[in-house]
Parts: C-alpha cells; sequence; structure tokens
C-alpha cells in the first residue's frame, strides 16, 4: 500500500508558454494559467523576446528549456513560486 504522502497527487504539466510584460505566464493541461514575476528567472530576464519566445516543453510538459539562454525550469517549480537559482 502506497501512503499517499510517498505519491504524487497531481503532476503539473504545461501547454503553452508566453510573456506579459512583467511575467512569465504558462498554461497547464488542466486549463489553469500560472503567472510569476519574469523576475524570478534572472536568465529570461535579460533574454531578449525573440530568446524567450524559442522554448521547449520537455518530459511531457512537466518541464520547460530556453536553449538560447540555457535555461531549464520545472512546471511544478514556477507553480510553486520558486525562482531560479542563477
Amino acid at each position: 500500500m502506497v501512503s499517499l504522502a510517498a505519491k504524487k497527487i497531481h503532476e503539473f504539466m504545461a501547454v503553452k508558454v508566453y510573456f506579459d510584460k512583467k511575467f512569465l505566464c504558462v498554461v497547464l493541461a488542466d486549463g489553469r494559467e500560472v503567472k510569476v514575476p519574469l523576475e524570478f528567472y534572472p536568465r529570461l530576464t535579460h533574454a531578449t523576446p525573440a530568446q524567450r519566445n524559442n522554448y521547449q516543453l520537455i518530459g511531457r510538459g512537466t518541464g520547460i528549456h530556453w536553449p538560447d539562454v540555457d535555461e531549464d525550469l520545472s512546471v511544478e517549480g514556477i507553480v510553486l513560486g520558486i525562482p531560479s537559482r542563477f
């Protein structure tokens, strides 16, 4: 028997990423949308709009990779508001 503490109840998966002025916006597979201050992610803050828009959803949408700025973020970390350790 697996306890609830050991079992992940929800896996956050992104389907779309965009930027809105000073926010990183992530649309989740369940329809929710999360906005996090861009300043949480210095590499993205300093990236050009073209670099920000060049992203790849990885791990079936559980992560996001920006190859131009070598940034990888977990969608769960974004939802929880965990800033990047630049």
